[in-house]
């Protein structure tokens, strides 16, 4: 029987392990790669910088055609805007826009090939407008702040009812439509007429009264006031107004009918509920009376005062010492455009000017910029103040009515200045 054979040479061997090199290669192995963090956790809830509490609400993404908005009522839906929005844009995204209806019944299925605009009254040409016949008319596009006339309504004191919203009930867009001139101008109002009255979709609960808003002839007529299909160049979102919204700039947005389908010229000042006793402020540029007051003159709000909010920074935050801090807010001139924004980081015991971001139109948000060079440890009160180009400054006193409408104030944040190595010697 022949003799095994001898083994090859071991430069003829194979590699042990196929085409792997020999276990004492040189050639380095390389490690798997790290796996991702998780991503953080969306937050459930929002707290909001209220007079009292309770001021945590809810978050919610279940709302059609919205992101995440903080929930304030289910029915009928009111949605506030939260704070982290403002600051990344000036232009608020359609699916981050605050939301507010009356109670009541909100359309929620409308047919826009059978839905029609109506405008009647004090008319030589009643109109039944289509939404294609409006869309054929000329178009023109106007940016403005949508803000419900209770925003920051739970910040009062003291308190009062109603939703309480933080500073998140309002919101700047593109709007795109019809001039309401236009459209009256095709319906030939007759001499005499003194108002236009508007009507949406939405019913009220039984009992209750209908929810209309008029406008003055003149303003109604002034060019600026539109009847909008798009917003942001996409049509209207369901709960912000599909398919028509009246945009009244400059005044507060319980003017701004949802789902318009109603125009009625008046031949005499309208008497109806919501003008003649809701939604009414003390007759005074700062909408103010001593809280407890009876029987002040009043009048429907409407236009808006100047506001500004810092967005960047929240009540709490933590600010490095010695090391310069920038803070970033909006601002606007309510019915008059932003001419200065003044920035105070001691509690407005001094100001200096906020360097102001791209004007986007009179009557849409403002950014504005200021820089703190060399905190200094301890407390600090930061605020902001706006100026109009019509001259109105926001008040350092808050101003009180029954109805928390119309606030206007200068608003605080209040921040901490420390470093993390003095936290830990403080807590030994």
């Amino acid at each position: 029987m022949p003799a095994n054979p001898a083994p090859p040479p071991a430069a003829a061997r194979p590699p042990a392990g196929g085409d792997l090199p020999p276990p004492d290669s040189t050639t380095a192995v390389p490690e798997p790669a790290a796996e991702p963090p998780p991503p953080a956790p969306e937050p459930t809830a929002a707290t909001l910088p209220l007079a009292g509490p309770p001021r945590d609400r809810p978050l919610t993404k279940d709302f059609p055609q919205k992101g995440r908005m903080i929930l304030q009522s289910t029915r009928p839906p009111v949605l506030e805007t939260e704070m982290e929005v403002f600051d990344k844009t000036v232009i608020t995204p359609n699916d981050r826009f605050y939301v507010e209806w009356h109670a009541g019944t909100v359309p929620t299925a409308i047919n826009a090939l059978f839905f029609r605009l109506t405008v009647h009254g004090n008319v030589v040409k009643p109109l039944s407008l289509s939404l294609a016949d409006l869309k054929a008319m000329k178009k023109v596009e106007i940016t403005a702040i949508d803000q419900a006339p209770g925003n920051s309504r739970g910040l009062f004191q003291p308190r009062v009812p109603g939703i309480q919203w933080g500073h998140g009930a309002m919101g700047n867009a593109k709007w795109t439509g019809v001039p309401l001139r236009d459209i009256l101008t095709m319906a030939g109002i007759r001499p005499g007429t003194v108002q236009l009255r508007f009507k949406g979709l939405a019913k009220p609960v039984p009992g209750a009264p209908e929810y209309m808003k008029s406008l003055n002839l003149a303003h109604a007529m002034n060019g600026e006031v539109i009847v909008a299909f798009a917003m942001n160049g996409a049509p209207m979102p369901v709960l912000n107004g599909f398919p028509l919204r009246l945009i009244v700039p400059g005044w507060y947005g319980n003017y701004w009918i949802k789902a318009l389908t109603d125009i009625e010229a008046l031949s005499t000042p309208d008497d109806n509920y919501w003008m003649a006793s809701g939604e009414r402020v003390p007759a005074n540029r700062n909408a103010d009376v001593a809280p407890g007051t009876m029987g002040f003159d009043s009048a429907p709000v409407s236009r808006m005062a100047p506001r500004s909010f810092i967005t960047n920074v929240t009540n709490g935050e933590k600010l490095m010492p010695d090391k310069p801090a920038i803070v970033r807010g909006i601002a606007m001139g309510g019915d008059n455009g932003v001419a200065r924004v003044d920035f105070s980081s001691d509690g407005g015991l001094s100001w200096m000017p906020a360097k102001l971001g791209k004007d986007t139109g009179k009557y849409g948000f403002r950014q504005w910029e200021a820089r703190i060079a060399k905190p200094a440890a301890g407390k600090l009160a930061l605020m902001s103040r706006c100026t109009s180009t019509g001259g109105q400054t926001q008040s350092m006193t808050p101003n009180w009515n029954p109805g928390g409408l119309a606030r206007n104030a200068i608003e605080m944040v209040q921040v901490t200045v420390s470093s993390p190595e003095a936290e830990s010697d403080a807590l030994q």
